[in-house]
């Protein structure tokens, strides 16, 4: 018998999925992969599997998950099995640099970037950068954590000092161009099925650190999953924009099939991309309240459903 499996490390995340899966009357099974081991030589079970391991799983204590994830990807596309975001999304999830290349390629903007390894090579990269101000990010990220903003050299020459400084995961700063908006928001574009469904406005008024899901409204102020839903709200600005045909043509190429893209425009109205989420979450209020054309959870439900069905 096939069933629909979702690969993951973080149960909350999961739950509002499982509640639209009640609706289908289809139960979904979770693979939690945090530890576990992958035999190549061992045939998977059939059915449909949904990716949704993040590049902030560190931040929950499955430093590892990302790894064995994409091991299991590896395996299930050994032997043939359907696989929604597979190992190309996983790269790209984990890996803003090749996010930007991969969009470049598609013909969408991206920040000016730099990418530095090494603490002691981040000042001088910052002075050949020449431009002010800038954004410090980890390459490998999630949530926003860990990005910064800098009006000069000496104030990240303090920051490089101080006991806030953290090596980002995967030893790789980058250093971007600041896009600055003539509004305090950027803008997330969702797709399911590699198709857009909506996008929603995020106010950047308290920092960098965006992510959506409602499972994250508890208080905790570096997730905007947590934030205020008077944060987030449903936008209709570019629906009929062609930058939405350009990110559906740069998910297909990427073999991404579910994912929420940020983009920003800037004081002379140019669009720039610059961060994919492959483990794309919703929020349910804002949803609610902007009359969002559909339900975020309910399009990946019915889509996974859908994948299930024609297995047959």
């Amino acid at each position: 018998m096939s069933n629909i499996y979702i690969l993951h490390e973080n149960s909350e995340w999961v739950t509002p999925l499982h509640q639209a899966f009640e609706q289908l009357n289809i139960e979904a099974k979770e693979w939690f992969l945090d530890q576990g081991e992958v035999a190549l030589d061992i045939e998977p079970p059939q059915g449909v599997f949904y990716n949704r391991m993040s590049a902030s799983s560190h931040t929950r204590g499955h430093r590892f998950g990302p790894e064995l994830t994409r091991m299991t990807l590896t395996w299930l596309e050994k032997h043939g099995r359907k696989v929604i975001n597979g190992t190309d999304a996983l790269y790209l999830e984990l890996c803003k640099m090749s996010q930007y290349a991969a969009l470049n390629k598609a013909g969408i903007n991206t920040p000016r970037t730099t990418a530095v390894v090494g603490k002691d090579q981040l000042i001088t990269s910052a002075k050949n950068f020449a431009e002010l101000p800038f954004i410090l990010k980890p390459n490998r990220g999630g949530k926003g954590l860990g990005v910064q903003l800098f009006h000069s050299i000496d104030a990240m020459k303090t920051y490089l000092q101080s006991d806030q400084y953290e090596e980002p995961l995967d030893g790789i700063w980058l250093i971007q161009q600041y896009i600055k908006a003539p509004q305090a928001h950027i803008t997330r574009c969702e797709f399911v099925g590699g198709k857009f469904i909506y996008s929603v406005q995020v106010s950047t008024e308290d920092g960098f650190e965006l992510c959506p899901a409602d499972s994250c409204q508890i208080g905790d102020g570096f997730c905007p999953t947590v934030a205020p839903v008077s944060k987030f709200s449903i936008s209709t600005e570019f629906n009929d924009h062609p930058v939405i045909s350009q990110l559906e043509q740069f998910l297909k190429d990427s073999g991404i099939e579910i994912a929420g893209v940020e983009i920003i425009k800037d004081s002379k109205g140019e669009i720039y991309a610059y961060d994919v989420n492959t483990n794309t979450n919703y929020n349910r209020q804002a949803e609610i309240d902007g009359n969002a054309p559909v339900k975020g959870m309910e399009a990946i439900a019915s889509y996974l459903a859908q994948q299930l069905k024609d297995l047959g």
